[in-house]
């Protein structure tokens, strides 16, 4: 093998691996704001609710939540697969629902289906003045 072979083959190996973490994860799915209302009776803390549409085998970049956010999901149709923290991954059907304590990381949150959709509905407990639900995890 010469040396123009040997730096094209690097040259390759090198484009695939820059590739790589663009094209790692499905399709993405669409996070659409559904309610928003400070809680009346508890001072300083805001009610989010968000729908998540999860194309065929689409998903959520892991992410951090909130450091104030106490989460309840409901899957509305389809199969969620689910990792929060350290617990075992989960998959939940259209009518199960799960909570997320403050501060989680959600490893992976993503349809289970390669065909069909997916919708969750995810109802966010905060502080007021959080500004952001989810950060990506880098």
């Amino acid at each position: 093998m010469n040396a123009k072979s040997i730096i094209g083959a690097a040259c390759a190996a090198l484009a695939i691996a820059t590739a790589m973490p663009a094209t790692a994860h499905g399709p993405i799915e669409t996070v659409t704001p559904h309610f928003e209302k400070a809680i009346p009776n508890i001072p300083g803390k805001t009610m989010k609710v968000v729908i998540v549409d999860y194309p065929p085998g689409g998903e959520s970049v892991p992410h951090l939540h909130a450091n104030s956010s106490f989460i309840f999901a409901h899957v509305l149709s389809g199969e969620i697969e689910s990792k929060v923290n350290d617990e075992p991954m989960q998959v939940y059907r259209t009518g199960e629902s799960w909570y997320e304590p403050p501060a989680s990381k959600h490893l992976v949150s993503r349809n289970a289906s390669k065909t069909k959709p997916a919708r969750l509905l995810a109802v966010f407990v905060l502080d007021s003045d959080e500004k952001e639900l989810t950060t990506p995890i880098k």
